[in-house]
């Protein structure tokens, strides 16, 4: 029997294994560069920014008077957006649905400052509590971890601004010019 000649290749045997093996291997690295620097493992999650652009979700807490007429009134004449260290905050959209009487302001790059109007009269508040004035409004400030809640206490409306400690104090002075604008000053209640 006569021997059929073995098919023969255009491409020399070196650039035939080339061609062959280019694919797999730039397969390879795109596969390596996307665990390395992709945006869908672990690191995406963990990114502290990731979870601070969207609505905002905030716990609800007892607020039974974050519907009055003073709070309606406080919270149509909040500043859109505030000055915290420099840096300029719009306000936050809230995810729904929202406690009544809260506001947000925040991006990217910074916690959330957040305003609640309404709340009951802080527990901490006693005959001895050491009050800060700021614009003419009296704040009660709870420090906690990385941030401080601030409480006034001398409006006929109990309002509370939780800002990150590194916020600046134009938060403050902001809200406490608009508070001292919008609603009357009463004496403070410090019976326990």
């Amino acid at each position: 029997m006569a021997q059929e000649p073995e098919p023969t290749s255009l491409l020399p045997r070196p650039l035939l294994a080339v061609a062959i093996g280019l694919p797999a291997l730039l397969a390879a690295g795109v596969a390596a560069a996307g665990l390395f620097l992709g945006t869908g493992g672990s690191d995406a999650t963990t990114d502290s920014t990731s979870d601070r652009s969207g609505p905002l979700p905030l716990v609800p807490v007892p607020a039974p008077a974050a519907e009055s007429a003073d709070c309606q009134a406080l919270l149509s004449k909040l500043p859109m957006q505030l000055v915290s260290n420099g840096a300029t905050l719009p306000r936050r959209e809230l995810t729904a649905p929202a406690p009544a009487g809260a506001v947000a302001w925040g991006d990217a790059r910074h916690e959330p400052i957040v305003l609640r109007c309404g709340l009951d009269r802080p527990g901490d508040l006693t005959p001895t509590s050491e009050l800060r004035g700021i614009s003419d409004v009296q704040w009660l400030v709870l420090t906690e971890g990385g941030s401080s809640t601030w409480y006034v206490v001398d409006r006929p409306a109990y309002v509370a601004l939780t800002v990150p400690s590194d916020a600046g104090t134009g938060p403050l002075q902001d809200i406490s010019t608009t508070i001292r604008d919008t609603l009357p000053a009463v004496p403070v209640d410090t019976r326990g």
